[in-house]
């Protein structure tokens, strides 16, 4: 009989599955409204167009910006409609430069140059601190191509061609406060653990005992919802966590496992859970090698691929494959995998860039409907989780990479798994907490793969494998 995650608040590391409301406080008085800012870019006009050369744009954007900026300032009482009007300007504006940067680096080396002229324009008129949501999303964009245009140009790694200069790596310390606030602003993470975990409750049914080998473990904070589904079993199996640590990462990352580790050891025996969790370092960033895994004989083995928010992305497609492929040898059960639905493959890179900027345009208009915030908790969730991701993934775009669960449909050895009514229902549940405009769904793309999409946008899918020999 399948059983569904229940879906109460929990008591573990503060984090909190329902919805919460925000508040405003005193030093968010001068900041932007996050809730007064609603989707400004015409998608479909742009698409109907995408042929279209965008580099003349250049000369005609900086003459316009600074007749409108003096035009402007001569009448400081403009009606709330009129300031509506400009801002949806600039945001078309933003959108018109970024894609011309996109064509420019889609024509060649000879077209790198005027590239960094625009983007140096761009850094003047974005920040990713202050604006408007267009504004902000496109500071985080322009970061993104001037990696893009440092890494085609072959320059060194300290060499900026200008930038905001994101110190992503000490990001940490906001991580955890990032994280609650973002999974309090919408499905996004719930989504794909609950979905993984409901596919893993059913796929154990039977099973006296289960081992979990996670790639990517973060905070662990999807674990403590399927501890709490197993242990309300008559039979409750005994659970095995292995989260894999990963060399190049710094001795801090080995450090944060052992600490999640810790947590989902005292969460388990507070809820009576019977549980171990090991730790697996590998001895390469870039190859899984499964030899140093404990394994016990009639366990059922669970591979765990999480590769979407706030999983980083600092995972390569050589990491991921083999970790996919390598996860042959242990003749899994099941393999649980979740990714953004990005860029499509298929055209040029102008064309996949587009996708890429509707993709995180529809993520940042979903944040906004469903929580919509001011200050300093808009800024930390953006700069600790959405700006890493998309300066991070602007190099997977260049490359025109595919998605990973069409990767495995044709991996020789796996097979898909049907979604069972439960996590239908389940995740339909999950969404109805978050909005009641119906601007999140669950669409069933295939038998094994449900795709969260925002106003028909996909934005996340979750299928489900298993390995057949």
């Amino acid at each position: 009989m399948n059983m569904a995650i229940q879906l109460p608040k929990i008591d573990f590391s503060d984090f909190t599955t329902t919805p919460t409301t925000s508040t405003t406080t005193p030093e968010d008085d001068n900041c932007h409204n996050w809730g007064g800012w609603s989707t400004v870019v015409d998608w479909d006009a742009l698409s109907d167009h995408p042929e279209e050369n965008f580099g003349g744009l250049f000369e005609y954007e900086m003459e316009e910006e600074t007749d409108r900026t003096v035009s402007y300032s001569k009448d400081e009482n403009l009606a709330s409609s009129e300031a509506d009007v400009s801002e949806d300007l600039k945001g078309l504006r933003l959108v018109h430069l970024l894609m011309a940067v996109a064509e420019a680096i889609s024509s060649g080396n000879k077209s790198h140059d005027l590239a960094g002229v625009i983007l140096v324009r761009l850094k003047d008129l974005v920040s990713p601190n202050e604006g408007t949501t267009m504004e902000r999303l496109a500071a985080y964009f322009t970061d993104a191509l001037l990696n893009l245009v440092e890494g085609v140009r072959g320059m060194g790694r300290g060499t900026r061609v200008g930038g905001f200069h994101y110190n992503y790596k000490q990001q940490r310390t906001g991580v955890l406060a990032a994280f609650q606030l973002f999974q309090d602003m919408s499905p996004y993470v719930k989504f794909g653990h609950f979905t993984a975990n409901q596919a893993i409750i059913d796929a154990v049914t039977h099973e006296r005992r289960v081992h979990v080998i996670d790639y990517d473990i973060v905070e662990g904070i999807q674990w403590a919802s399927l501890m709490q589904a197993l242990v309300s079993r008559k039979d409750t199996p005994h659970l095995r966590i292995t989260a894999l640590s990963w060399p190049g990462r710094g001795r801090k990352h080995i450090s944060t496992v052992q600490e999640t580790g810790h947590r989902l050891t005292v969460f388990a025996a507070s809820i009576g859970q019977p549980f171990s969790f090991h730790q697996c370092n590998q001895d390469s960033h870039e190859t899984f090698n499964p030899s140093p895994l404990k394994l016990v004989r009639g366990e059922a083995i669970i591979i765990n691929c999480m590769l979407h928010l706030p999983h980083f992305s600092h995972r390569t497609p050589t990491s991921v494959a083999s970790f996919l492929t390598g996860s042959k040898s242990l003749n899994p059960k099941l393999v649980t995998l979740m990714e953004e639905e990005g860029a499509k493959v298929e055209g040029g890179f102008a064309g996949r860039f587009m996708d890429t900027l509707q993709h995180y345009s529809a993520v940042y208009d979903s944040l906004e409907a469903g929580f919509p915030m001011q200050g300093r908790a808009r800024v930390l969730v953006e700069r600790v989780l959405l700006g890493p991701r998309i300066v991070g993934s602007m190099a997977r775009v260049f490359r025109g990479e595919g998605a990973w669960g069409e990767w495995l449909k044709s991996e020789s050895g796996f097979r898909p798994v049907s979604m069972s009514i439960s996590n239908h229902c389940q995740a339909k549940l999950l969404l109805g907490l978050f909005d009641n405009d119906d601007g999140y769904r669950a669409d069933e793309a295939a038998s094994n793969k449900l795709v969260l999409t925002w106003k028909s946008r996909p934005l996340l899918s979750a299928s489900i494998w298993a390995y057949s020999e």
